[in-house]
């Protein structure tokens, strides 16, 4: 079983890890993950891998989940089972994902809440971010509103935290699941993000300690993608 150092603390920058395998040549898998994988619509993390020893650099071009399994592919070969590294997390780009992350909760939440819209696509990025709702109208305004409601929960301060639920006892949350495309039957027990007690949600991703990390939503498109489907385009200043 992997630490999961990414999920357990997100501000963690640094620690020490051991190779438990080469997969392939710049393909590892480490006993503890401080790298997010990519997933979710969150990017994956960045960084380098440090060995122990001789000092050896190894920049980490990206994490991803294969079949339960999180692997760590790096910029060249070298890294061989039994190498103890010392992971250095890229700090500012974790930072801004965990800012637009946590935004996007409280953005589909107040979206949720005031026009009943679940979200079927997102992509978040620590530029700009996509959400995709289901939604019938077209309202320019009502999307507007909700933005200006979501700004007001982010300058409100609200502590976030995060914690574990067996499956039953999450699904009797009210909004807990905001995809339109329902979780696995195959998760039994569920991560919880919760945002101040105004947004409480199933998620497995990373995110910021209090909401004034956030900074303010800006809109950057809207735009009208089908019957049901709306888009918009985000950043945060």
């Amino acid at each position: 079983m992997q630490k999961l150092a990414c999920l357990e603390d997100s501000y963690r920058k640094e620690c020490d890890s051991v190779v438990v395998a080469v997969p392939a040549p710049c393909r590892v898998v480490l006993n503890e993950v401080l790298f997010y994988p990519q997933g979710g619509g969150q990017p994956s993390d960045t960084g380098k891998l440090v060995r122990k020893g001789d000092g050896a650099e190894f920049r980490v071009v990206r994490a991803q989940k294969e079949n339960g399994t999180i692997i760590i592919e790096v910029d060249k070969e070298g890294l061989a089972q039994g190498d103890v590294v010392r992971c250095v997390l890229d700090w500012e780009r974790r930072h801004k994902l965990m800012r637009m992350h946590t935004a996007a909760h409280i953005l589909a939440n107040v979206f949720y809440k005031k026009a009943g819209a679940q979200i079927t696509g997102n992509q978040l990025d620590t530029d700009k971010s996509r959400f995709d709702f289901s939604i019938q109208q077209f309202d320019r305004a009502l999307m507007e509103e909700c933005v200006r409601e979501a700004n007001a929960q982010i300058e409100a301060g609200l502590d976030v935290k995060a914690y574990e639920l067996p499956r039953e006892e999450a699904m009797k949350i009210e909004g807990v699941v905001k995809l339109a495309a329902a979780l696995p039957p195959s998760i039994s027990v569920l991560r919880i993000v919760d945002i101040g007690g105004i947004d409480v949600q199933a998620d497995g991703g990373t995110h910021v300690r209090n909401t004034r990390e956030i900074g303010t939503i800006e809109v950057l498109k809207l735009e009208n993608k089908g019957a049901t489907n709306k888009r918009l385009y985000f950043t945060l200043k």
